[in-house]
């Protein structure tokens, strides 16, 4: 290790650990309700295999009762939205997508808490939403990302359980930097 501090440049600052030995992350505590499952690649013959979601896991109480997907384009973004009765649980299938979350609920013990994800196809992960928690993805990867959600309760076409706000309201303390993207390809950021 180098004593030479010469190197240095004004405003430089130390990356916080963002990750464990294992590649856990740590630093993050989640909101109230909210799981997230790593989930490993299997190498096959034919290419990957990759699980996306198992009732055995046991990450939440919910059936599924519907399953879709959304493409979004590079820097494309699903802005704010909650449900009031519906668990979403959302996959990456194709490329990389930054989840971001808000806990408005004020009976919550993580009330006003942000939880900040980043999946992708390399480094896949189950992230399950509880019902009114606010969320947002944006795909950060310079290709179409592809999303897959597993909900507890199928889409009601004349009485949709779907509320959004603005993408830049006050109401949520997070600001996507649009057509930023990631600052480092597959290493987790805090």
């Amino acid at each position: 290790m180098s004593e030479h501090r010469d190197w240095e440049l004004a405003g430089m600052r130390q990356d916080k650990q963002g990750i464990t030995r294992d590649w856990q992350f740590v630093n993050q505590r989640l909101i109230h309700g909210v799981c997230i499952k790593q989930i490993e690649n299997v190498m096959t013959g034919y290419g990957a295999l990759t699980e996306i979601y198992r009732r055995d896991w046991a990450l939440d109480e919910g059936a599924v009762d519907q399953v879709f997907q959304s493409l979004l384009e590079p820097g494309g973004i699903s802005g704010w939205h909650a449900h009031a009765v519906t668990t979403d649980r959302l996959f990456v299938g194709v490329g990389r997508m930054r989840i971001v979350l808000y806990d408005s609920r004020k009976s919550s013990p993580t009330f006003g808490l942000v939880n900040e994800f980043r999946s992708g196809s390399a480094r896949p992960s189950l992230v399950v939403i509880p019902p009114q928690v606010w969320h947002a993805v944006e795909n950060v990867s310079s290709v179409p990302a592809l999303l897959i959600n597993a909900v507890d309760k199928a889409y009601r076409y004349e009485s949709p359980d779907h509320y959004r706000l603005p993408l830049e309201t006050d109401q949520i303390p997070y600001r996507f930097q649009q057509g930023k993207g990631d600052a480092l390809d597959g290493i987790p950021q805090r």
